[in-house]
Order: C-alpha cells, then structure tokens, then sequence
C-alpha cells in the first residue's frame, strides 16, 4: 500500500464493542484473568501492555517498514531505551551537531563505562576513523538539529556495520514520510513522537522502531516495561490521530519551507541560511538521494550576532518564540540560549519549525522582523 493509506489505516482495531471507527482509549490500568489464570485478551497490566500503545507501535512499524516497535513516554526515553541496551565498555560513535540533549545524555554515561566519540558524520571518512574494537553503537541524526546537516544514512550504516556495531538513526526531523533510514541500512529508527508525528504540540512521546526482531529488541524492550518510561493511553492515542494526516502535513510543512528559505537567502541581514532543499547546501545531494522531500525545519543566521537575533525574534507576530518543532503553529527560537551553556550552536542562529499557515504571511511576519 502507499504510505498514505498505511498512515490511515496502520494500526486501526475499529472497537468491536459498539463498532465505532476510532479507537477507543483505554484508560484501565489492569485487565480479567481467566479462572485458569490466563489473560484471555493479551493484557495483564497497562505498563507491560495495553491497546492504544500496540495499535501506535503498530503504526509506525508499518511506516517506516520494521518489525516492531517500542513506544516510550518522551523522545529522550526512546533514547535513553537504546542506549540502555549497551553495556560498560561499549563504545558510542555520534554525531557532534547532534541533538543536544541527545549529546548530554552519552557524556552523562561516561559514569557507566561507556564512551562516545563525537565526530563529523558528514565526512563518512571521520566515522570510519573513530571505530575502535568496543564500537557498539553508530547513532546517525539527520537532517541534524539545528544545523540541518546532512548524513549519507547508507554509507554510515555500511561502516557500522563492516565493524559489528549496530547503526540507529534519529528520524525526527524527517518522519518516515521522507525519510525510511530502515531502508538504508539502518538497524533502528527513533522518533519523537512530540513532533511531526503527534503534529499539534499537545502530546509528548517517542518510539524505537527495529528493522528485525531479536536480542537487542528485546533489550530495548525491557528497558521500556521495566524502567516504566511508558506512554498514557490517551497520549498513544493523540499521537496515532495525528499521524493519520502525517502525509499531507509534511507536504505542507516542506512547501512552506522551501519559500521561507528562499525568501531568507535573499534578505541582506541574513548571514546564512540552512535548508537541504536550498542547492548551494552541502548536503543537498544526498539528501535529493534519500530523502522525498525537505522536511519544514529552517535555520538562519542573522548579521548583528546574538543581540540581533534576539531582536528579530522578538519582533515576529505570526511565529511563536517556543521551543519543539512540528506541529501546525510556526516556531522561532533562538537555539543557544535554549541549550546554555557549553552549547555548539552559533549565537546568531535562530530555528524555525515552518507550521501549516500560508507561506506568504511567514515570508511577510519575517520581512517585517528583520526590517
């Protein structure tokens, strides 16, 4: 089927009950035992289990063309739920504009006798020189936050795997609607749910979806039912009625971009813009290659450094000063400040997450901050 048909349709148990086409939430936290002892429908206790979180890891199993996947409370819980499958003396290979927090979270695990090394994982030749004989992990992020960098999913899962280690990729930015790392090589896909995926800011969650079953999902596994780190029913729910629409909404979410970036490339007080779509972007090659379309993530450099673009955020009327990214409202946010001290992220920088009004009043809400 097209994706569209399985965004609508994955994961769908129309309730047999009162034969209503949405799925109801169910709130219950325990279900009936038979006499014998047996849990006749599958259920026993709604952190090892219930319906809403099946029917959502369902969903994005058929999307993105795995086996199976674990959804989690947070993105950073479906984060934390890999790297808990990796043992003291394993090794980690990351990328050094990654996610933020995602970067916090591997230095944090140096308590625990596992490293990480941060490298350019646009230069495939930099991934290869950091493998050492420990190497377990090869975590990809791209388009990356908030540079939108540009990772060849392929080549780097070709070099974990040539060294034994398991290749994940942090699919956020993209959503399998653009993007499917599974079909690439990669051996885990990760998304946060808060994002595109629940697509109307009012949900936070993540999924790990793996491209086979097995030991290390089963270890992933685990990590979710015994840490606790599970979704709300009704949180699994919002998230699977937003991705029914995910389609449509990348679609817009990328058009929308696509203008706002051109527009931004010919403004005088823009210093840089970064866009994969733009073609002068480095990694716009690759990114034609594996990616459908562009994604709704735009970055920009203002000239003025980080007092200037303090200032244009602030004077925009259409776009949210938030932080998240992907739902329907337009985001600005001046990245640096957000991420604090020690963070990588030039101070000039402002993130927009492009939302679903029309193009010309971003361009317009824009024009006017920048003067």
């Amino acid at each position: 089927m097209n994706i569209e048909t399985i965004a609508v349709h994955a994961g769908e148990r129309p309730d047999r009950n009162a034969g209503s086409v949405i799925d109801p939430i169910y709130l219950s936290t325990t279900f009936e035992r038979d006499a014998d002892g047996d849990y006749p429908h599958g259920y026993m206790y709604s952190r090892n289990g219930n319906p809403n979180r099946d029917a959502l890891e369902e969903c994005l199993s058929a999307l993105e063309g795995g086996a199976a996947a674990v959804a989690f409370a947070s993105g950073m819980a479906a984060i934390a739920g890999i790297f808990g499958m990796l043992s003291p003396g394993d090794h980690v290979i990351a990328p050094i504009d990654s996610y933020y927090l995602t970067g916090v979270l591997l230095r944090d695990m140096g308590s625990w006798g596992i490293e990480a090394t941060f490298v350019d994982m646009t230069r495939p030749a930099d991934v290869e020189a950091a493998i050492r004989p420990g190497t377990r992990l090869v975590w990809v992020e791209t388009p990356t936050n908030p540079l939108l960098r540009i990772v060849d999913i392929a080549g780097v899962a070709a070099i974990a795997h040539a060294a034994g280690a398991i290749c994940a990729c942090d699919n956020t930015f993209a959503t399998p609607i653009l993007q499917r790392p599974l079909e690439l090589g990669a051996d885990l896909v990760m998304h946060a749910t808060t994002k595109y995926l629940g697509g109307h800011s009012d949900v936070v969650g993540g999924i790990v979806v793996a491209r086979e079953r097995g030991d290390m999902f089963d270890a992933i596994r685990r990590t979710q039912i015994r840490g606790g780190a599970v979704p709300s029913p009704f949180d699994c729910w919002l998230a699977l009625r937003g991705i029914r629409t995910l389609p449509y909404r990348m679609r817009g979410h990328s058009e929308n971009a696509a203008a706002v970036a051109d527009f931004l490339t010919r403004h005088a007080d823009v210093e840089r813009v970064h866009y994969p779509g733009l073609r002068d972007h480095p990694g716009h090659e690759i990114a034609a290659r594996q990616m459908k379309m562009f994604g709704g993530m735009v970055s920009f450099q203002t000239t003025g450094g980080a007092a200037r673009a303090v200032e244009v955020a602030a004077r925009t009327t259409l776009f949210t000063r938030a932080t998240s990214l992907g739902g329907v409202h337009s985001l600005i946010e001046h990245r640096a400040s957000i991420e604090g001290p020690g963070s990588s992220t030039p101070n000039n920088l402002l993130r927009l997450s492009i939302g679903l009004e029309h193009p010309d009043d971003l361009i317009a809400d824009l024009g006017r901050a920048l003067g």
